[in-house]
């Protein structure tokens, strides 16, 4: 049998998860009080093997924090029964959950009258911290869209399959700041830049007039090749330390170019071996 226990910072994207999961087959419960979780599993689960034979259960700061102070005892009593459990942790920086309860009007579980939203964030990152460091997969949706999260979650825990990492490779712009989830930052500002070439400034580099100047350019396919050899030659070591995801982050001055090309470039070599492979572009997307 397996048990996924879906927790996380509200905003971070927890339903999603759980609509995914429910789409993989898993039986989905939001909410389930942990003071109910053991009784759960002798009662419902081990009863019926077959309905719940593979369930996720969401588990958030609508239990009382007193309550989360015992999760790892929890977790050691599921596993205790055969049971095959992992804990999915999602997070999200501040401003970005801020950001989002701004846009959704939604009302944060921990706020009052009393205690304005940044406070009820820190709040609960502090409450669901006992669950955070159980988790077996952590997932940061800063920077991550829905139909990305989807795909991630899918790939990583979706009918049953093994398991393999995800390789993220990100565009950005150093203008804008780093990238807080890369794992790897390759700084290619040292290329030929085609915005100082007029007709080809308001292209990007997934356009054919900026990928058919780089192409020409040898310095770009050697930087190219350097990261790909890179990447090549550390990724196994990554999978076979059981990471889950590895972001590959490009960076130009204004990420719409050369770090653009680039990604694709490098997306569209290694998915020829390996189809749990992203490509994002940060600045197009603002």
């Amino acid at each position: 049998m397996k048990l996924l226990i879906v927790s996380g910072l509200s905003g971070s994207g927890k339903s999603i998860a759980l609509d995914t999961l429910e789409d993989c087959g898993y039986y989905c419960i939001d909410n389930l009080p942990v003071t109910l979780l053991e009784d759960f599993i002798r009662h419902v689960m081990l009863d019926d093997k077959k309905t719940y034979e593979k369930t996720a259960i969401g588990i958030d700061a609508r239990n009382k924090s007193e309550a989360l102070l015992k999760f790892s005892e929890n977790l050691d009593f599921i596993r205790s029964q055969g049971i095959d459990c992992e804990v999915l942790y999602l997070q999200s920086e501040e401003n970005v959950l801020l950001k989002r309860y701004s846009e959704t009007r939604r009302k944060h579980p921990l706020t009052d009258g009393n205690k304005p939203l940044v406070e009820a964030l820190r709040a609960e990152k502090d409450m669901l911290r006992p669950i955070a460091k159980c988790a077996d997969i952590v997932i940061d949706t800063s920077h991550t869209h829905y139909h990305q999260l989807r795909e991630i979650l899918k790939i990583q825990l979706g009918e049953g399959h093994q398991k393999q990492m995800i390789i993220q490779f990100l565009s950005f712009g150093f203008k804008y700041g780093l990238p807080l989830e890369a794992d790897f930052v390759f700084d290619v500002r040292c290329l030929p830049n085609p915005f100082w070439v007029t007709e080809l400034r308001e292209y990007s580099g997934k356009d054919q007039p900026v990928i058919e100047f780089l192409q020409k350019e040898d310095m770009v396919q050697q930087y190219f090749m350097d990261v790909r050899s890179f990447v090549e030659r550390w990724v196994p070591r990554f999978e076979a330390d059981n990471r889950s995801y590895l972001t590959v982050a490009m960076g130009c001055t204004g990420g719409r170019h050369r770090s653009v090309y680039l990604v694709e470039k490098l997306t569209g070599h290694f998915k020829l071996n390996n189809q749990n492979v992203i490509a994002r572009h940060r600045e197009l997307q603002r």
